[in-house]
C-alpha cells in the first residue's frame, strides 16, 4: 500500500465516522461507494469491508455520543431497543444468507436502489418533529417488530448499519427526539450487525478482511477518530440542516454504484 492509498483510507474512514458519530449511523452508505470506486472491490467483498467498518464505528459512536446522550437516557428506552431488535435480528440473519447468493451484478443494482431509496426516506422523514408516537400499544410492538425486520433485511444485504431506516422509524413510531433517537439506533445495529458479521464470515469472500489488513486498519483507526470528533461535534450541528445535505450525497453515491461496472466477474482486488 503506497502513501497515497494509506492517506485515502485513514481519511476517507476519518471522514465517514465523523458522520456516523455525529447523526447515529455506521456510515456504510457513504463508505460503499468508496470502496466499489475508488479501491476497486468486488460488491460482496465490498459489503464485507464495509461491514466490518461499521461494526467499529457503531461500538465506538455509542460512548462517545454519551457525551451529549448519556446511557441511562439511552437505556430507559430498553423497550424500543427489544421491540426492533426482535425483527431486525431475523432480518440480518435472512438478509446476510441472500447476499452471499446474489450475483455481483445483482448486487451492484441492489446497492444503488436502497441508496437512492434511503435518500428518499431521509428527504420526507428529516422534519418529523418530536411529539406523540403515531401508534400505541400492541398495535406499536407489531408494527416496531415488522420495521425491524425489514430494517434488518436491507442492512444485512447493503452492508449498513441500518440507521438511515432505523432513526426515522424512531423518531415516527416512537416519538423520540432525534439525537435520542441516534444514540437508540446505534444500539440496535450493534446486535443486529453482529448477526449478520457472523453469517458473512462462513462465505469464502470474508478473507478479503485478512487478505488487506494494513488497509483494514488503517481505516478502522480513521474511524475511530472521526466517531470521537462527531461526539464532540453532536449537539453544535443542527441534524435538520446536515440531513438533506447527507440525502444528496446519497443520491450521487446510487447513481455511482448503479453505473459500475466490475472489469471481470467476480474478480477480488487486494491492497497490500
Amino acid at each position: 500500500m503506497d502513501l497515497k492509498q494509506a492517506g485515502a483510507a485513514t481519511g476517507g474512514g476519518a471522514l465517514i465516522g465523523t458522520l456516523g458519530g455525529l447523526i447515529g449511523l455506521g456510515g456504510a452508505e457513504f463508505r460503499l461507494p468508496l470502496l466499489i470506486g475508488a479501491f476497486g472491490f468486488p460488491a460482496l467483498e465490498a459489503i464485507i469491508l464495509n461491514k466490518a467498518m461499521s461494526l467499529i464505528v457503531v461500538a465506538s459512536a455509542l460512548p462517545f455520543r454519551a457525551m451529549s446522550v448519556p446511557f441511562v437516557e439511552v437505556f430507559s428506552h430498553w423497550t424500543v431497543i427489544v421491540n426492533l431488535l426482535a425483527g431486525s435480528l431475523i432480518g440480518a440473519r435472512l438478509g446476510s444468507g441472500w447476499a452471499t447468493k446474489l450475483r455481483s451484478e445483482a448486487l451492484y443494482k441492489i446497492i444503488g436502489g436502497l441508496l437512492f431509496a434511503i435518500a428518499v426516506i431521509l428527504v420526507v422523514a428529516h422534519d418529523a418533529s418530536t411529539g406523540a408516537p403515531i401508534l400505541t400499544g400492541v398495535t406499536q410492538i407489531v408494527a416496531g417488530v415488522c420495521s425491524g425486520l425489514v430494517i434488518g433485511v436491507v442492512a444485512a444485504i447493503l452492508g449498513v448499519a441500518g440507521g438511515e431506516l432505523l432513526i426515522p422509524t424512531i423518531v415516527l413510531l416512537f416519538g423520540a427526539d432525534i439525537k435520542l433517537a441516534g444514540s437508540l439506533s446505534l444500539a440496535v445495529s450493534l446486535p443486529t450487525m453482529i448477526v449478520a458479521f457472523a453469517r458473512y464470515s462462513r462465505d469464502s469472500s470474508f478473507a478479503v478482511l485478512g487478505r488487506n489488513r494494513p488497509f483494514v486498519m488503517l481505516m478502522a483507526a480513521g474511524s475511530v477518530a472521526g466517531t470521537f470528533l462527531g461526539g464532540l461535534l453532536l449537539g453544535a450541528v443542527p441534524s435538520r440542516a446536515l440531513l438533506p445535505a447527507l440525502a444528496a450525497i446519497l443520491v450521487l453515491s446510487a447513481i455511482k454504484v448503479w453505473r459500475h461496472k466490475p472489469l471481470i466477474k467476480n474478480q477480488a482486488k487486494t491492497i497490500s
